[in-house]
């Protein structure tokens, strides 16, 4: 059985332990921003919206869609890659705390048990956003950033493909 690396070992957070994590930050008094995606593919457009979301609070938690959950909205041909890689790729990334991982197709339960500070998204899906009501339900706020033209997986897949 494969050992999970150093890296992903002290910044894997199983959602069954999500809401004991949440406690000892906030015991530590710190921040809490949100992140969540599939993070197909990891680009440099991924990699700017995490470091955004990593200057709103003290910690950041990112969220990944389970391999099940991206099916269910990206169709059967996706992820391309397997929610244990995507995990351990973000869990090596120096400005991610913590990772985690969600089954449903959109992260209200998640947003709910972690009780962000600052949820940071896209700003194409905008302040109404499906996490809209739930963050601020919480006492947190919406933090958007503008997407970085042309970094986006399905247009990088796109340009994979006509490459033939």
């Amino acid at each position: 059985m494969k050992k999970d690396p150093i890296w992903l070992q002290k910044k894997l957070v199983n959602p069954e332990h999500l809401e004991k994590k949440i406690r000892e930050i906030r015991e530590q008094k710190k921040t809490i921003a949100t992140l969540n995606g599939s993070f197909d593919l990891l680009h440099a457009g991924h990699l700017y919206i995490i470091h955004q979301a990593s200057l709103q609070a003290d910690v950041l938690f990112v969220a990944l869609n389970s391999d099940d959950s991206i099916r269910k909205y990206k169709g059967e041909n996706r992820p391309i890659v397997s929610l244990e890689h995507r995990l351990e790729m973000m869990a090596a990334l120096e400005f991610v705390d913590f990772v985690t991982w969600f089954e449903e197709t959109d992260p209200r339960s998640f947003l709910s048990k972690a009780a962000p500070d600052v949820h940071v998204n896209g700003a194409e899906y905008g302040m109404d956003c499906v996490e809209a009501a739930v963050v601020r339900q919480c006492g947190g706020r919406l933090h958007l950033v503008d997407r970085i033209a042309s970094l986006s997986t399905s247009a990088i897949v796109d340009r994979i493909r006509a490459c033939g």
